[in-house]
């Protein structure tokens, strides 16, 4: 594919992105493009690091999630390190698996076992936070190049706002959800106790903290069952 083909493929996918309905099909529309469009690769996913434990989000196969199990499980890895920004670096391209990797000694081994000859992986992130890193891998020892890097970063920047924009959609949408569900529970308690809004709200907060159920989910209770047992 030539950059010109390249342009018009990379506008198409931030369109596309804009269009996606959830925080999931976003991310699944990255890692998809990510096949598409970068050269010699064969399997893309995202990881998310929270501590120490990882999450794999739209992996386009099963090579993905293990790298990811694999990197968890020892601690160390490029993706495991763009993640967490390690030494401030935001990309990592590993050429050859077949070599020794000194800088990840148990992953580098284990990881040519699972099959994965060369990999790179992009932090994402926006200028208010970091959201993880986008992770593609080869079979192929030496598949990526410098136009592979440079795709895959572009491909990064595009992803990072989208899944920032998606998610913070999602939040507001779950926000006001629960705001409705808690109105809903309250009335319901105002109705039936004869109770006004403040007291029902409190009727709500004491159940949540005396029996440690987030509020939301006490909201849930009374409307799925009238009122609080």
């Amino acid at each position: 594919m030539n950059w010109a083909d390249f342009a018009q493929h990379m506008a198409s996918m931030a369109r596309d992105l804009l269009a996606q309905t959830s925080v999931d099909a976003t991310l699944e529309r990255v890692t998809a493009s990510a096949v598409e469009l970068v050269e010699g690769c064969d399997a893309a996913g995202i990881l998310v690091l929270h501590g120490g434990q990882v999450r794999t989000l739209a992996p386009t196969e099963r090579l993905v999630t293990d790298s990811d199990r694999l990197q968890e499980r020892l601690s160390e890895g490029p993706c495991f390190d763009a993640a967490r920004t390690k030494d401030g670096e935001r990309v990592y391209r590993i050429p050859d698996f077949t070599r020794d990797q000194p800088r990840w000694p148990a992953f580098g081994p284990q990881a040519h076992k699972l099959g994965i000859g060369s990999m790179m992986g992009f932090l994402l992130y926006t200028e208010d936070e970091e959201l993880g890193a986008l992770n593609i891998y080869s079979r192929r020892p030496g598949a990526f190049t410098e136009a592979s890097e440079l795709a895959g970063w572009l491909l990064a920047s595009h992803a990072a706002v989208s899944f920032s924009s998606a998610r913070t959609h999602a939040q507001l949408e779950a926000g006001l959800a629960t705001r409705h569900t808690i109105g809903e529970a309250m009335g319901i308690i105002m109705g039936s106790h004869r109770l006004s809004e403040d007291q029902a709200f409190d009727v709500l907060r004491r159940y949540s903290q005396e029996n440690n159920i987030k509020l939301r989910e006490v909201a849930r209770l009374v409307c799925d069952h009238g009122g609080l047992t």
